[in-house]
């Protein structure tokens, strides 16, 4: 597996080694040792797989503490464009973000920390996307940024009538006003 830190320190990409034959193909996605060697020790204790069409935008979600959670998170099939807001008050990068295309193709993993916002927009026809996190889900405890923040200015290489939202991805707040409950 290739590991390549990002442009904001503690997000990276994951490049797991492929081996194809006439069969298909076979790769490792996980391996705890090479893991904590590169990025550091993160428990993950779920995972999650999600389905959507093109132009689903999914984002900018976080959760607060006690439950933050970092995320490691990979394309099965279809591709998206994944995107990661450092909200770390004091951080040098605070607001800066990190995008990198999954597709079923290149079967990069995208490992996002937390103190992080984190959104996906499906690009194909349909997408499964997969999750691993090291804290559960707590629903008193979301919050997001709004994608379309224009302080965030994050090209979502689609036009933005072509996305799609939940009813609650529509009124998130922007990067100006928003109180981040993550402290570096």
């Amino acid at each position: 597996m290739k590991f390549t830190e990002q442009k904001i320190k503690g997000v990276w990409v994951i490049e797991p080694k492929v081996f194809t034959d006439t069969r298909g193909y076979f790769m490792e996605t996980y391996k705890r040792e090479l893991f904590e060697q590169h990025i550091g020790k993160v428990e993950f204790i779920q995972d999650n797989e999600s389905k959507s069409t093109k132009g689903v935008l999914r984002g900018m979600h976080f959760q607060t503490p006690p439950y933050a959670q970092s995320k490691l998170v990979r394309v099965v099939r279809g591709a998206v464009l994944d995107v990661a807001v450092d909200i770390r008050l004091g951080s040098s990068t605070y607001g800066q973000h990190v995008s990198v295309e999954l597709t079923e193709d290149n079967h990069r993993q995208f490992f996002i920390p937390r103190g992080f916002a984190h959104g996906f927009v499906v690009l194909t026809e349909q997408v499964i996307f997969q999750y691993k996190c090291d804290n559960y889900y707590s629903p008193g405890n979301e919050g997001a940024l709004a994608w379309d923040d224009p302080d965030l200015a994050i090209d979502w290489k689609i036009p933005a009538d072509k996305v799609i939202l939940s009813e609650k991805d529509k009124n998130h707040p922007g990067l100006k006003g928003f109180i981040s409950p993550f402290n570096l």
